[in-house]
C-alpha cells in the first residue's frame, strides 16, 4: 500500500470518526508525528564498533567485493 493511498483511508477515518472521538485521537497522531522528526540515535556497543571495524578492513582489502550505495538506488 503506498503512502498516498494510506494517508487516503486515514483521512477518511479521521473524516467519520464520532466528534467526541477526535480529542482522544489527537494527542497520538501528535505524538506520532513528532517522534517520526526525532530519531533516537545511540552510541554504538562494542560489539557493533567491532563488526565496523571488521567490515572496515575487508574493504579495504578488496573493495570490489562491495557494492557501490549509488547502484541501489
Amino acid at each position: 500500500m503506498t503512502a498516498k493511498i494510506l494517508r487516503k483511508e486515514l483521512h477518511s477515518i479521521i473524516d467519520t470518526m464520532p466528534d467526541q472521538k477526535l480529542p482522544e485521537v489527537k494527542p497520538l497522531l501528535a505524538r506520532l508525528r513528532d517522534d517520526y522528526w526525532k530519531p533516537v540515535i545511540e552510541p554504538a556497543s562494542p560489539e557493533e564498533i567491532e563488526m565496523i571495524d571488521e567490515r572496515m578492513k575487508d574493504y579495504e582489502n578488496d573493495p570490489s567485493s562491495f557494492v557501490p550505495l549509488d547502484s541501489l538506488k
